[in-house]
């Protein structure tokens, strides 16, 4: 966590991620010196203190601190606490500083978004070279436009344990994400004669952008605490967040999970973050009611990170080869070796070992944020995933902007993922998951700052 040392007059928080290197820590503090945090002529952080927050070896700190006195960013003195320089560290221009904290947010709690500091740099690695020792030299050649039948037969008996899929290697794809997998389903489903797309409102707008985008038409279905209102639907296709609707946060009841299933229309399941459920035994899909009429969709974009771009889709058989002339005319397929290196993490063990450890890791920041909101304040929805969602005024929501900008926090409102016009849910997305680590407090403490603003 963002830490404030006696020995110091400076808040240490650094934009760094753990494990990248003493080059990438001098650049997080010649960057708060340039925006201003640490401020000039204040005591830095003891290398000591600073190590120890960071989890690196102090001389490592003592190499930083060294180097930058040498360029002219700190001022050192025998016997005396280490300082920012006075001169000599300002920027080359001189930038609005209300124009740079509007840029980039100190802090973010923004939902649908992992702990990037969390990504197993270690187990990746150590599984990237298990593939290239073994590998043979054609997987180096253009990959299959379903994706390797490595990682195929791996997310098959991995997807049947873990989450309850009927999946068949032979009814898999992979996916650049949940994007690409909108995109790929909304042109598969047009070939079919299907140009209607509906989704859950309030849903993720950025999916039904992509949607639109592909030439469906996008139509809402309201969601009450049970679920998406099946009753409301008349689609040929539905996307849903059945185990944890996003962004309200509840998950569909038994009675409206059979009636979707047996509606007619299909079913396009986002299991976007099934791996995380707090409170008791994980949901199984809802794919396996009805295998047929259910595409099951998935990603390692919560439990690894977004920026792989590796996602999966299992498919009724009609729509298998649909999906792949839809594949081949989008031309993205996600590189076959790291394909193969998350098939050897699966395979081995160390996928499951690290879902735990960051199972473990979000269910703490969920505990820390429902106990720091007001009493008074109760979020919506079952204890899962990497954000929650607090139901706020219309009057409050509208306020959040401005606070959030006087508190540097980025935050998502609930409002713009509305489909109606009329009476939008209001509120707020909290995504506890987004911020690093040692920044989870501070942005703890900035959202509390932003409530009491707003008159929560």
């Amino acid at each position: 966590m963002a830490e404030t040392w006696t020995s110091s007059s400076v808040d240490a928080h650094l934009d760094w991620t753990p494990g990248s290197g003493r080059q990438a820590l001098a650049h997080a503090i010649r960057t708060a010196i340039r925006d201003g945090r640490w401020q000039p002529d204040a005591v830095v952080p003891s290398t000591r203190a600073l190590a120890a927050d960071l989890g690196v070896a102090r001389g490592t700190v003592t190499r930083v601190y060294a180097d930058l006195a040498a360029e002219g960013y700190l001022r050192t003195a025998q016997g005396a606490p280490t300082r920012v320089a006075t001169a000599g560290a300002a920027p080359l221009s001189s930038p609005d500083p209300a124009h740079v904290r509007g840029a980039r947010p100190r802090w973010t709690l923004m939902p649908g978004q992992p702990d990037p500091s969390l990504f197993p740099r270690d187990l990746w690695l150590a599984a990237t070279r298990r593939v290239l020792a073994h590998t043979p030299n054609d997987t180096f050649g253009y990959g299959e436009p379903r994706g390797s039948l490595v990682l195929r037969n791996t997310l098959a008996a991995y997807l049947g344990r873990s989450r309850g899929v009927l999946a068949d290697p032979a009814r898999v794809v992979v996916v650049g994400g949940f994007s690409h997998a909108v995109t790929v389903l909304g042109h598969a489903l047009a070939d079919l004669g299907m140009h209607e797309m509906a989704f859950e409102d309030p849903s993720i707008d950025r999916f039904r952008q992509v949607a639109t985008a592909v030439g469906q038409r996008v139509v809402g279905v309201p969601v009450d605490g049970d679920g998406l209102v099946v009753a409301e639907l008349d689609s040929p296709s539905v996307v849903v967040t059945p185990a944890h609707q996003a962004p309200l946060g509840v998950t569909m009841a038994p009675a409206r999970r059979t009636a979707l299933t047996r509606h007619g229309a299909l079913v396009i399941e986002d299991d976007y973050d099934g791996e995380f459920r707090y409170d008791h035994h994980q949901v199984g899909a809802l794919q396996a009611l009805a295998p047929e009429r259910v595409v099951y969709a998935g990603t390692a974009s919560k439990s690894l990170s977004p920026s792989l771009r590796l996602g999966w889709l299992v498919l009724p058989r009609f729509l298998v080869d649909p999906v792949v002339a839809a594949l081949r005319r989008t031309g993205m397929v996600p590189p076959t070796i790291d394909q193969l290196v998350l098939a050897d993490m699966i395979s081995s063990g160390a996928y499951d070992r690290h879902v735990r450890r960051c199972r473990l890791e979000y269910r703490s920041r969920r505990d820390r944020l429902a106990a720091a909101l007001p009493a008074h304040v109760v979020p919506h929805g079952i204890s899962a995933g990497l954000q929650l969602f607090v139901p706020l005024s219309p009057e409050q929501e509208a306020a959040v902007p401005a606070a959030a900008a006087r508190h540097s926090l980025a935050i998502e409102r609930a409002s713009p993922h509305a489909i109606r016009a009329t009476d939008p849910l209001t509120g707020l997305m909290i995504g506890y998951g987004a911020p690093t680590k040692p920044s989870f407090a501070g942005a703890l403490t900035a959202l509390l700052g932003v409530l009491g603003d707003i008159g929560v």
